[in-house]
């Protein structure tokens, strides 16, 4: 009997010891805390210290990205008081309903980790107060348009760049990694209205966008056309420079050749200029601007006196 007992008696002991022993995943990191202050930090491993009572490990998955819903869940949540959760005020006085999803991770710094661990009671009511307020700040400065259209990927933006900030000085050892919104929209009683005023918003941006790209359309067809215009102004141009320039080297060269032949020849300016009238001559027959009279020269001189046929009987 007193063996069974003290057998007892051991196996006891045993078990609150083993309550020192604690297993930590790869995943995971611990905090130890020995009568409430903090004493270790171990990874991933068999970590042993001392019982229960003593020693208190807090093991947290810190790999693990968690999300939080904060806002609007259904519409049977309204309160006579006051507005239901997820349901905001614009800045034009009209309702939407949004519900947005917060993405974050555990912080496994030493010193983060430790408020977590502290703290992690209240961390998802903090967090969802947080975000819950940043949201209502966003719609409340703008009118219902604005936050139906852009709220999507403007609500998240906002909130992210200001949600850091607002959790440093509450210590939560928690980072927040997303915050993207799931459902926006207006109350269902006007929500046909606001969808119709949607669609014709969206009728207008789809006819400017077209109009932008036909505008752009148009000014690239313009440009090419002008391209087009510099480059035979450009290849016109040096066409008749070049022509110009040939024109000039052959009349420098008849000269040099004039200025040499006048000693030995005194009648070479008179010949040059009937060789320049005789094709001046040809060039205005061939275009019928001329008719010459060279077969109208005989003996006694030029000779033009034209007759009828006589008539036919």
């Amino acid at each position: 009997m007193r063996s069974a007992i003290l057998l007892a008696v051991v196996a006891v002991l045993l078990a609150y010891l083993a309550t020192g022993i604690a297993q930590v995943e790869r995943d995971e990191r611990a905090v130890v805390r020995r009568f409430g202050r903090v004493v270790a930090r171990p990874g991933p491993g068999l970590w042993v210290g001392w019982p229960w009572g003593i020693d208190r490990v807090d093991k947290v998955k810190v790999d693990t990205v968690r999300q939080l819903e904060v806002g609007y869940v259904t519409e049977a949540t309204e309160d006579s008081g006051s507005l239901p959760p997820g349901q905001y005020l614009t800045g034009d006085q009209n309702l939407v309903n949004a519900k947005l999803v917060l993405e974050y991770a555990i912080d496994d710094r030493d010193g983060e980790l430790e408020s977590y661990v502290i703290q992690q009671d209240r961390v998802e009511a903090v967090l969802g107060r947080e975000l819950d307020a940043l949201a209502a700040e966003w719609i409340g400065g703008r009118p219902v348009d604005e936050v139906l259209l852009t709220g999507r990927a403007a609500l998240p933006q906002y909130a992210m760049k200001r949600l850091a900030a607002r959790l440093k000085h509450l210590k939560l050892g928690v980072v927040v990694q997303r915050v993207s919104i799931q459902s926006l929209a207006a109350p269902q009683e006007v929500r046909e209205a606001f969808e119709a005023v949607n669609q014709a918003q969206t009728g207008i941006r789809t006819r400017e966008n077209q109009a932008q790209q036909e505008a752009s359309q148009r000014l690239r067809e313009a440009e090419s056309v002008k391209y087009r215009s510099e480059q035979q102004a450009i290849a016109y141009r040096t066409e008749q420079k070049s022509a110009a320039e040939a024109e000039r080297d052959t009349f420098a060269k008849r000269l040099e050749q004039y200025r040499k032949l006048k000693a030995t020849n005194p009648d070479l300016l008179t010949a040059i200029w009937w060789d320049e009238m005789g094709r001046t001559l040809v060039g205005l027959k061939s275009r019928g601007r001329i008719e010459l009279l060279d077969q109208h020269l005989g003996a006694d001189g030029l000779d033009i006196t034209w007759f009828l046929p006589p008539k036919r009987k």
